[in-house]
């Protein structure tokens, strides 16, 4: 029942925090939010924190998808790095003085073509040279493990262990 917080910041951190602080004073509970994207060394770090919306709002998910990987591709010339970036955080009350916070980053390349059905937004184009897939090619037990979002989650959890 909480509805959707509004992600109006200029970093993963302050959309993260912003997220957290709106679930658990909607929920009157602890809350836990990331907010994640794909950054291009090229294009100086973009899409970003925009990535989800690159190529504009209109449309369904996959549509968007769509447009925006085509946006990337667009705007790409031969360097090709890029990482995606996952920041969760957790907080124990709406006014927590002390989230926890914990970043994960995915290191990867941006692939000329798309390939691989599996996951959504850019994994059909992250290109991870060391298995020579896509992250849509992965399956979704091994993406879930090295990922972004399985970093960050992982570290989380070294953080309330060692607040244990």
């Amino acid at each position: 029942g909480v509805g959707e917080a509004q992600e109006p910041h200029d970093t993963f951190l302050e959309n993260a925090l912003a997220k957290a602080r709106h679930a658990s004073r909607a929920s009157g509970l602890p809350a836990l939010a990331d907010d994640s994207g794909l950054c291009v060394e090229a294009l100086g770090g973009e899409p970003g924190v925009h990535s989800a919306y690159y190529a504009g709002r209109d449309g369904d998910r996959a549509t968007r998808d769509a447009r925006n990987n085509q946006k990337l591709l667009a705007q790409l010339g031969d360097e090709r790095s890029a990482f995606y970036v996952c920041v969760m955080v957790l907080v124990r009350r709406a006014q927590d003085p002390r989230p926890l916070v914990a970043e994960g980053i995915w290191r990867g390349e941006i692939g000329r073509a798309p390939r691989g059905s599996n996951g959504f937004g850019y994994d059909p184009l992250f290109s991870l040279p060391s298995l020579n897939k896509t992250a849509a090619e992965l399956d979704p037990e091994h993406k879930n493990r090295i990922s972004h979002r399985g970093i960050a989650l992982r570290k989380l959890i070294g953080l309330l262990n060692d607040e244990a």
